[in-house]
């Protein structure tokens, strides 16, 4: 029924590109005219900054706080004592927790009035434009095609504005931060295993995400084809029932649906070994440092805190690497889902307004 769509888009994209559509949503993350979303901006980043330092600092709580408790256990430990030191340590490692979460969740709340007025503008932006088109553009009727690329396209927004700002780039800050703290205090052999599964982990995740991305556009393909069917045929219900042609468009359409169900079954089962390939390769990385960090009491180099402190290192460094692979993920999967936006938006009406008209 109606041709394919001019604003399909383009699977083979280069990286230069998908980089310029980023570019392209920058102006909505810090927009003119808007000092109330730009003091959000800044209040939100500032707690992001104070939330990564505290996540840092707060292991060293827990390592003291184990350390006293280990130094009074050869002796009679009193209330006095438990209170002096090591009930302190508790204290201070918990409220660290805390404010860790606090901190996150006022930049979440601060940024989300940034993130939604970005969404409210680019689809007025689109609204606009697509009343500003010719009429030969709407009477292909592509109404189905159109809401898809639309609804996606608008959710893709905020998520990519809200990832690029505060998590890529602050969580390999974070990352840089631990291995030079475990460097610091355990030495170089530490800093390079986890460096090393970083990488590996990183590495992994990218070959996965582009693996899985090439299977997320044929499901958004068959997803918007099906969509597409279904409104079109809809719309021509009268043609439909006068030649009886309902098992034909029911046939169509089922061809679209199964394309897309095979699709998600690729998609889900993607997903499952790139989460499986991700916990080997730091669960890996892990028990190689707290081997080391065994070894390294058993010869007296370090405390028992110190050991704990390592396992808290390392558990903690996995939520923003396991964090890393979903931003990188849904980064991209935002991009491909506002390409059609954008191409949308790039479509030029064959008859212009003349300025002032």
């Amino acid at each position: 029924m109606s041709p394919p769509t001019r604003f399909e888009p383009e699977h083979d994209r280069p990286e230069a590109g998908q980089f310029q559509t980023l570019l392209e949503l920058m102006p909505y993350l810090w927009p003119a005219g808007r000092p109330d979303l730009k003091a959000r901006v800044v209040i939100a980043f500032i707690a992001l900054v104070a939330a990564k330092v505290i996540t840092v600092v707060t292991p060293f709580g827990f390592k003291y706080a184990v350390d006293a408790l280990t130094a009074t256990s050869a002796t009679q430990l009193t209330a006095v004592t438990l209170a002096a030191i090591p009930l302190a340590m508790i204290l201070a490692y918990g409220f660290g927790r805390m404010m860790m979460v606090i901190m996150t969740q006022i930049r979440d709340a601060l940024f989300a009035k940034v993130g939604q007025n970005a969404v409210r503008q680019v689809a007025n932006r689109t609204f606009r434009h697509l009343h500003a088109l010719s009429l030969s553009f709407h009477l292909e009727r592509r109404t189905g095609g159109l809401s898809r690329v639309i609804e996606r396209g608008t959710k893709g927004i905020d998520t990519i504005l809200r990832f690029s700002l505060f998590n890529s780039f602050p969580t390999m800050i974070e990352l840089a931060f631990v291995c030079l703290i475990l460097w610091w205090n355990f030495g170089w052999p530490y800093a390079l295993v986890t460096a090393v599964s970083v990488i590996a982990y990183t590495w992994f995740t990218y070959q996965a995400t582009e693996w899985r991305i090439a299977i997320r556009r044929k499901m958004n393909d068959a997803d918007t084809d099906a969509n597409t069917k279904a409104i079109d045929s809809l719309l021509n219900f009268e043609t439909v029932k006068y030649f009886g042609n309902e098992e034909h468009e029911a046939a169509r359409f089922d061809g679209s649906m199964a394309r897309y169900e095979r699709a998600a079954v690729k998609t889900w089962t993607s997903l499952a070994l790139l989460n499986s390939g991700q916990a080997i390769l730091f669960t890996t990385g892990m028990i190689i440092c707290m081997v080391m960090a065994a070894m390294d009491v058993a010869a007296g180099a370090i405390t028992v805190g110190d050991f704990v402190m390592v396992n808290a290192f390392m558990l903690q460094l996995y939520l923003p690497l396991n964090f890393l692979g979903t931003v990188y993920r849904d980064i991209k999967q935002g991009l491909i889902d506002i390409e059609a936006m954008f191409n949308l938006l790039n479509v030029e009406p064959d008859i212009r307004d003349h300025p002032g008209a």
